[in-house]
């Protein structure tokens, strides 16, 4: 069953015991599957629906710093408690050790020497990281990797 049916199916159990949080948030990101579906043109691999999960959880967080600011701590936990669950649909993340590894491989594939080649390893990076790190986590290994001691 791939990540979309488990969402769906969570979000009929989820409709049956009534929880409010987990439905609200399943329902969610499912509209946000939609329409990137919609603005793909068709079904979306499981690398483009692990993305789509991966910018719901990057809103939610940008939406505990805005409450952070404000002082909503109401808002925080709602946010947090999304997350949680958004997560669970996620494969588990890689280690530091991981990352940097599977980033090593990368810059010897495409033969980078220099942090001005970044963009080519993130190229190549991003797709096999599959949900499992985020942008940022990968952008600031590969520029540590590049950069040298």
């Amino acid at each position: 069953m791939n990540t979309k049916q488990q969402l769906q199916e969570a979000l009929k159990e989820a409709m049956r015991r009534r929880d409010d949080l987990r439905k609200r948030t399943l329902r969610l990101a499912l509209a946000a599957l939609k329409l990137a579906e919609v603005e793909h043109g068709g079904e979306l691999d499981e690398n483009a629906v692990l993305g789509v999960l991966q910018k719901e959880i990057k809103a939610r967080r940008e939406t505990i710093e805005g409450a952070q600011r404000a002082g909503r701590d109401d808002l925080i936990a709602e946010a947090e408690a999304e997350i949680a669950v958004l997560r669970g649909f996620l494969p588990p993340p890689l280690t530091p050790e991981a990352l940097e590894a599977l980033a090593r491989e990368v810059i010897a594939e495409v033969g980078a020497a220099s942090p001005r080649e970044m963009g080519k390893v993130m190229a190549a990076l991003m797709p096999r990281l599959q949900g499992r790190a985020t942008g940022k986590e990968a952008s600031q290994v590969v520029r540590r990797l590049l950069q040298g001691p």
